[in-house]
């Protein structure tokens, strides 16, 4: 087995753990949490959610080949309806299951910054899903413990990225000295403090 498939093979279960992980937040989420504010300023819960649900299915869509232009409208608008959790897990298994087919980490993706390849892609959806995971529990008074395995790996995804994702303006400014601890420092790095 090479280097390069391990890798993959690793994204692709990372990725799968994440939304396990981010799918326990969501089943969480009680009937007066959803018009919560999130550390995601412009978005509540119900929004922040919403936003990770088309996030899957987007994904879904792009791992298998489809540009953008082809996706077109046709994941705007509310997707929870009246039943968020299965909304959630119909997408999450969809863009999983996309990133796991063969082909798909070295296929490229036509995202908005891309096109590249699948696991460069598949990184990107891991660390967005794991991290607004988080959010999801900070919003919801939820413990915000995150997986040490899971922090470490989203570090390792993110660290050679940090000046493109702090260009991005996607995520608050990250303080100029990061914390040690790992989870604080990923949160920090991404805009967001545990305390």
């Amino acid at each position: 087995m090479t280097d390069d498939t391990m890798g993959t093979m690793d994204i692709t279960k990372l990725h799968r753990r994440a939304l396990e992980e981010t799918r326990r937040r969501v089943a969480a989420i009680g009937p007066d949490d959803w018009s919560r504010p999130t550390p995601c300023a412009d978005w509540d819960v119900a929004a922040l959610l919403n936003h990770i649900v088309a996030g899957n299915w987007w994904a879904a869509e792009l791992a298998r080949g489809r540009t953008i232009d082809e996706v077109g409208d046709r994941f705007d608008g509310d997707l929870l309806g009246d039943d968020a959790l299965g909304a959630y897990d119909r997408s999450a298994e969809a863009a999983a299951s996309a990133f796991e087919e063969p082909g798909a980490m070295s296929a490229p993706c036509a995202v908005s910054y891309g096109p590249v390849p699948g696991r460069v892609y598949a990184g990107h959806r891991f660390i967005d899903v794991f991290v607004h995971g988080w959010d999801l529990a900070a919003a919801t008074d939820q413990p915000t413990e995150l997986d040490p395995e899971l922090v470490d790996a989203c570090w390792t995804e993110i660290e050679p990225q940090l000046e493109m994702f702090a260009a991005s303006g996607a995520f608050k400014a990250a303080p100029a000295s990061l914390p040690q601890a790992p989870s604080e420092r990923l949160l920090a790095a991404l805009g967001r403090s545990d305390h």
